[in-house]
């Protein structure tokens, strides 16, 4: 079996893995619930390679972690302080943390469609999490798309619950998404 490992996004390499991992595990997870126009104009390979690269320039303490089987990057995930503003202008996510400030937050998460079901993603969260327990958090969150029933297990099952906020997300001529926030005492 190949070795699992856990690697701090810090090279252009780990951003273009991490934008890569994202841009599939949108295309295959909100297919039904994004507007399809939305979906091909925005959600690039590339799209998010900058927003990483700037996390981890600006140390604004948003920090990228994945999980890597052997040479190949399976999991990818981004967690932090509580974000209280927008930290991707121009984006339709913007959501009201005030409530939340002193929490940890796992700002995005996703694990290569070809990959899932192999636990990795439960090992890169559950580190995640341990992480954000050792820089002094004692709570934790993360949102989830109201829609998305298989993330509203694992959250469950790793131990988080919907606390009964909610944040919309607003697409150009379309309904928009509810995004649930799911809480943890970690």
């Amino acid at each position: 079996m190949d070795e699992l490992r856990f690697v701090d996004a810090c090279t252009e390499e780990h951003f273009h893995a991490m934008s890569l991992i994202h841009a599939l595990g949108w295309r295959d997870t909100y297919a039904d619930a994004v507007p399809a126009d939305y979906m091909a104009r925005e959600i690039t390979d590339e799209r998010w390679v900058e927003t990483f690269r700037r996390n981890y320039e600006t140390q604004n303490g948003v920090r990228g972690l994945l999980l890597y089987r052997g040479g190949e990057p399976v999991s990818c995930l981004n967690y932090c302080k509580a974000r209280t503003v927008n930290y991707n202008p121009g984006d339709v996510c913007k959501f009201d943390n005030a409530a939340y400030a002193d929490w940890g937050e796992i700002a995005s998460f996703y694990t290569h469609p070809l990959q899932r079901g192999h636990g990795y993603g439960g090992l890169l969260f559950d580190e995640a999490c341990r992480r954000m327990k050792a820089e002094g958090f004692q709570n934790a969150f993360v949102f989830v798309l109201q829609e998305n029933e298989g993330a509203r297990r694992f959250y469950a099952a790793h131990g988080f619950a919907w606390d009964g906020t909610s944040a919309d997300i607003p697409f150009p001529n379309s309904p928009p998404c509810h995004d649930l926030r799911y809480v943890k005492k970690l």
